[in-house]
């Protein structure tokens, strides 16, 4: 069935940004998987690194969700373009752009990495003062 790991992830993933549960994202990975994104600065090892990682990512913001412009699989490779969009625990608005790249071996996930621009995402996260999270500018008529 075409598409049906990229739909497995987004769906999991989906779980975890609306009720935390992690579980379902969890059972996905391999016990040698590496997981981790542009901004971590280590890889997180095994099902165990997946949980800390997406413990992490979900505790990262107040609320999330993400939507997926484009979901490319080709063979054991699944490339995802997506849009996360929420709220960090300072009340600012969160909204931030990227690909993530998931290898799978047979039915786990061996590795996972995401690609974003971590400049918007700080500054969104500790002053909200990113473009993307500013309140539009009124043109005068």
């Amino acid at each position: 069935m075409a598409m049906e790991r990229a739909r497995r992830f987004v769906d999991a993933l989906t779980r975890l940004e609306e009720t935390g549960e992690l579980d379902a994202l969890l059972a996905l990975f391999g016990e040698d998987s590496q997981v981790s994104n542009v901004v971590s600065h280590r890889t997180f090892h095994g099902k165990d690194g997946a949980r800390d990682f997406w413990a992490e990512y979900k505790g990262m913001l107040r609320q999330v969700k993400s939507t997926f412009r484009n979901m490319i699989e080709s063979g054991d490779r699944v490339a995802l373009e997506w849009e996360s969009n929420g709220t960090a625990h300072n009340g600012a608005a969160v909204s931030y752009e990227g690909v993530s790249i998931i290898e799978w071996e047979g039915e786990c996930i061996s590795r996972f990495y995401a690609y974003f621009d971590s400049r918007v995402l700080g500054l969104e996260l500790s002053r909200g003062s990113a473009p993307r999270s500013e309140a539009p500018a009124t043109v005068p008529a």
